[in-house]
């Protein structure tokens, strides 16, 4: 190639990469109208079943009347006083919170399309201790009380799977649907014998509560101690909210997370007292901690991980054709080019439309392979050497393998992403440290040839 010729060449090399954009950036838009598609059915099934779920609580509320004298002025502007009853409520959080939750999982599927539920089996328990008078101090008499309750916050009712039966003191007591308690949202209550708060007591309660839900599982550590333990069979947990687990175990089979919090890291108490009484409170409810049950890297977030790396494919491959030109003296037309950078673009939406019948891996396995057995039969006879063409589908097939390695980390994509592009610009560096460029600028290459066989050099 003379000077010319070889900007030329590189000319056209580089509007071929640009001009595979085109569909490149089709393929990208087809991952996400799929992957929105996927959010859509999965939307569809939660508000078919159950969304994400949150427990709040339990908290024993006991409402109160108080006479009060309240200062008036008559039609005459003339002030009076008169006596009114004043109704209000009493919080109060349990001394202590413990909550145990076996998790199973179950996939629910709509089309290609599936999402993942849990069923929550958890054990939850604790003692309230309610003062000598309440906690009210010397007014004491003047307050008449009603009849107590112990109400429960669970995000979305519809997931709850079992009867729910309070076991207060060993006596037991059923729930009723609604808390009557805006600050804790939707979930039940159960109604508690009249407490008199004359003397201190104390209250331990236990319950089963079964709950299905989509997504995620989240618990409001309320207790002044507060104890959750959750066991579950799925093996990608994302620890999500205000407070990490203390200990965890994750394995292929499931994991284990176990969290401990107290008032003096939740502040959950003054945060109580800052809520408006009767009022929805959102502070309260956003000091939680729990797990998510999702794909970490599903297979749509996997394409398109991959198809940001096209360019770079595309790029090393017609780095290699250049090579080969250089280093052996043959011409390759940009028409070649073209159809290699085509198969190339082809591999991302065979990958995509695959993965969501037969799963990512083997999906990734049968698109690398019939594009590395195609373009190394086209680059047989375009180097005009078998040789030659199956060490060019090595070295891709080698690509696509240290690709597939890239995808699948989650934590370390970055760091071999990097190391990955160090390698191959030492091996480029490499193979052409001898090479006289401006020798080559100067040759003239062999012209193109149609090829009519393949020799065996």
């Amino acid at each position: 190639m003379n000077k010319g010729m070889s900007l030329y060449k590189l000319g056209m090399i580089g509007l071929l990469i640009l001009l595979l954009l085109i569909p490149l950036i089709m393929i990208n838009g087809i991952i996400q109208d799929r992957q929105n598609r996927r959010d859509v059915v999965i939307g569809d099934i939660a508000r078919s079943s159950s969304y994400s779920q949150q427990i709040n609580g339990p908290m024993l509320i006991v409402p109160y009347r108080k006479k009060v004298q309240v200062s008036r002025l008559n039609a005459s502007q003339q002030r009076y006083e008169e006596t009114v009853e004043e109704r209000g409520r009493l919080y109060f959080l349990p001394e202590k919170f413990e909550l145990n939750g076996d998790v199973k999982t179950e996939v629910r599927a709509r089309g290609i399309y599936e999402a993942r539920l849990f069923h929550a089996a958890n054990n939850i328990s604790g003692q309230f201790v309610l003062p000598e008078h309440f906690g009210i101090g010397d007014d004491f008499a003047d307050y008449q009380f009603d009849e107590p309750f112990l109400a429960v916050g669970i995000s979305d009712i519809r997931g709850i799977e079992n009867t729910l039966v309070l076991d207060l003191n060993g006596e037991q007591r059923d729930f009723i649907q609604g808390t009557d308690v805006p600050l804790l949202g939707e979930g039940v209550r159960a109604l508690l014998p009249t407490q008199n708060g004359t003397t201190e007591q104390t209250l331990k309660f236990a319950f089963e509560l079964h709950l299905q839900g989509t997504g995620q599982l989240a618990v409001t550590p309320v207790g002044k101690s507060s104890y959750v333990h959750m066991a579950a069979d799925w093996p990608h947990p994302s620890f999500i909210g205000n407070y990490l687990p203390i200990a965890r175990t994750v394995s292929a089979d499931g994991f284990s997370a176990t969290w401990r919090t107290s008032f003096f890291s939740t502040n959950l108490q003054e945060t109580l007292n800052r809520c408006a009484v009767d009022k929805i409170c959102n502070e309260l409810r956003a000091r939680s901690f729990g797990v998510s049950f999702i794909f970490p890297v599903d297979q749509y977030l996997k394409s398109d991980r991959s198809i940001k790396y096209a360019l770079l494919f595309i790029a090393l491959t017609f780095a290699g054709f250049l090579l080969f030109e250089v280093l052996k003296g043959l011409a390759v037309h940009p028409v070649q080019y073209a159809l290699v950078g085509a198969a190339l673009a082809l591999f991302y939406l065979l990958l995509l439309s695959l993965s969501e019948h037969i799963g990512f891996g083997l999906a990734y396995l049968l698109s690398a392979t019939a594009c590395v057995a195609l373009i190394g039969f086209y680059v047989c006879h375009v180097l005009r050497s078998v040789a030659h063409g199956l060490g060019f589908a090595v070295g891709l097939g080698t690509l696509y393998a240290l690709l597939y390695g890239l995808l699948s980390a989650e934590d370390y994509a970055l760091l071999m992403g990097s190391l990955l592009l160090f390698g191959l610009l030492v091996v480029f560096m490499v193979l052409t440290r001898k090479l006289d460029w401006y020798a080559i600028a100067q040759r003239t290459a062999k012209p193109v040839a149609a090829p009519v066989g393949v020799s065996h050099e």
